[in-house]
């Protein structure tokens, strides 16, 4: 959970109690899991709208399945899986690959 571990937890919680005090605590832990519950109310209602705007089509579209990172990869795993053969060697017209020894060609006016 957002990289914090009981370490960490433990001193979030102490200073909580030095800040607010062990009165208020309780009030705020509750109005944080109401602020949390709310927020993923939203969330729900904006990916049901989403998918009644989009239609049938859409009807298992995810919000996970919008980030950038999951398109790329969905995209080069379906490119991985189409290349089941070697792509062709392709040369180009006039060239031909040098042989053992030979000495490449220079072009002193390309330098």
């Amino acid at each position: 959970m957002f990289g914090i571990g009981l370490p960490e937890f433990a001193v979030i919680a102490f200073v909580a109690v030095l800040v607010f005090g062990p009165d208020k605590l309780p009030d705020l832990a509750r109005q944080a899991g109401q602020l949390v519950r709310k927020a993923k109310i939203l969330a729900n209602n904006a990916r049901d709208e989403l998918r009644a705007e989009l239609g049938p089509e859409y009807a298992d579209l995810e919000l996970s399945d919008l980030d950038p990172r999951t398109i790329v990869k969905r995209h080069i795993a379906e490119a991985l899986e189409d290349t089941d053969e070697p792509p062709k060697r392709t040369t180009r017209r006039g060239l031909r690959p040098i042989v053992d020894g030979e000495i490449p060609p220079y072009d002193a006016d390309a330098t």
